[in-house]
C-alpha cells in the first residue's frame, strides 16, 4: 500500500467519525452528548492508530519491495552473466564446429575432385579398351612393366624379330635348354564382355562360343608364329592383362585351357606371369653360376699352387733361421769370454799393489780357433 492510500484511509476514518458525531447531534436535538464526544474521540484515536499502523506497514512493504527489487536485480545480473557465459561458450563451440565443418567440406571437395578425375580416367580407360589397337597397346605396356621389374635388362628383348619375320612382344633370352621363350599379349575383351552382359541362356551360349573361339584363335596364332624349332623354346606364353578374363577362362572353359596345353602355349595373367618370371630369374642365376664354375675351379687350383710355393719358401726360410741361430751361438760364447777378460783386466788395474803377482803369473794360452 502506498502513502497516498494510507492517507486516504485515515481521512475516511475521520470523515466517518465526523459523520457519526453529526448524526448523534441531530439525534440529540443539538445538545452536546458526552457519549457522542467520547465516541468521536475513540474514532479519532482509532483513525490515528490505523494511520500509524498503515504507515508502518507501508514502510515495511516498501523495504520488502526494495529488498525484492535488489534481489531481482542481483538475480537478473547473475542470469545475465550466466547467459553471457553460455553464449560465449556456445559461440566458441559453434565456431569450432564450423571450422571442422569447413575442413570436412574441404576434404569432401577434394574427394569429389578425385572422384571426378577417376571417373574421367575410367571413361578414358573404357575408350582405350573399346579400341582393339589401343587395347593391344595397353596389354603390351603392362607386359613391359612386369618384365622390366622382374628381370635384368640382358635377360629379355621387346619387339624381337624372329627368323620367320614375326615380331614377338617380348622374348626371354634363356639358354638351351629350353631356349628363348616368346611372350605375346592378347586381350579378348569383346567376347568376355558379351559373356558378362548376356541376358539369357541363349545369349550366354553364343557369347561363350565367341569367347572360346577368340581365345582358341590366339592360341593357334602364337603356336604357329612364336614356336620355331631350333630357334626358340618348345613353348610360348600368352599374356592376358586381366585377372578377371584369366579367372573366367580357367573356371568355365577347361577345354580351351587343355587345348593351350596341347599347343604348348601357357596362358598367364599378371600375377602368374610375375611368378613365372621369378622362376626364370632363378634359372638365369643358376646358369651364370655354372658358367663361372670352371673359372672358379681354375682360380682355386692357382691358389693351391701359390699356397704350395709359399710352404716351400717358408721351409727354406726356417732352415736359414736355424743355421743363423747355430752361427750366433759361438759368437755369443766369444763375446762372453771377451767380457770376462775385460772384467779381469779392469780388476787388475784397480788393484795396483798386486801388480807384481801378475807379472810372475804365467801367460794364458791363446784362445782356440773354435772360441
Amino acid at each position: 500500500m502506498t502513502t497516498y492510500e494510507i492517507i486516504l484511509s485515515a481521512g475516511l476514518a475521520a470523515v466517518l467519525a465526523g459523520g457519526v458525531a453529526w448524526a448523534l447531534a441531530r439525534r440529540g436535538g443539538g445538545r452536546p452528548d458526552p457519549l457522542l464526544g467520547e465516541l468521536a474521540g475513540r474514532l479519532a484515536q482509532m483513525a490515528e492508530t490505523q494511520a500509524a499502523q498503515q504507515a508502518m506497514l507501508a514502510e515495511r512493504m516498501q523495504a520488502q519491495e526494495r529488498a525484492l527489487a535488489k534481489a531481482m536485480d542481483e538475480r537478473l545480473a547473475e542470469v545475465s552473466r550466466r547467459v553471457g557465459e553460455n553464449l560465449t561458450v556456445s559461440a566458441e563451440k559453434t565456431s569450432a564446429t564450423l571450422h571442422d565443418l569447413r575442413e570436412r567440406l574441404a576434404v569432401i571437395d577434394a574427394a569429389q575432385k578425385n572422384l571426378t578425375e577417376l571417373s574421367t580416367q575410367v571413361v578414358g580407360l573404357q575408350d582405350i579398351l573399346s579400341n582393339k589397337q589401343a587395347r593391344g597397346a595397353f596389354g603390351e605396356v603392362q607386359l613391359h612393366d612386369i618384365v622390366a621389374a622382374a628381370l635384368p635388362a640382358e635377360a629379355y628383348a621387346f619387339q624381337a624379330v624372329l627368323s620367320n619375320g614375326r615380331r614377338a612382344d617380348c622374348l626371354l633370352n634363356l639358354p638351351n635348354p629350353p631356349g628363348p621363350i616368346a611372350i605375346d599379349a592378347k586381350f579378348p575383351l569383346d567376347g568376355y564382355q558379351a559373356l558378362r552382359d548376356a541376358a539369357d541362356d541363349a545369349a550366354r551360349k553364343l557369347a561363350a562360343r565367341r569367347f572360346a573361339d577368340d581365345v582358341g584363335k590366339h592360341i593357334k596364332d602364337i603356336a604357329d608364329r612364336y614356336i620355331i624349332a631350333g630357334e626358340t623354346a618348345e613353348s610360348a606364353l600368352m599374356f592376358l592383362p586381366s585377372e578377371a578374363v584369366y579367372a573366367e577362362l580357367h573356371a568355365n572353359f577347361r577345354a580351351v585351357v587343355e587345348d593351350s596345353y596341347r599347343s604348348r602355349v601357357w596362358i598367364v595373367s599378371p600375377t602368374t606371369l610375375m611368378a613365372t618370371l621369378n622362376t626364370v630369374r632363378a634359372v638365369l642365376k643358376d646358369v651364370q653360376m655354372r658358367k663361372q664354375a670352371g673359372r672358379i675351379q681354375k682360380e682355386v687350383g692357382s691358389l693351391l699352387a701359390d699356397v704350395g710355393r709359399l710352404d716351400d719358401r717358408l721351409k727354406k726360410l726356417f732352415t736359414h733361421i736355424n743355421q743363423a741361430h747355430g752361427d750366433i751361438a759361438p759368437v755369443q760364447t766369444s763375446m762372453d769370454k771377451i767380457a770376462s777378460r775385460a772384467e779381469r783386466i779392469e780388476a787388475v788395474q784397480l788393484g795396483a799393489p798386486d801388480a807384481p803377482e801378475i807379472a810372475h803369473r804365467p801367460p794364458e794360452a791363446p784362445p782356440r780357433a773354435e772360441d
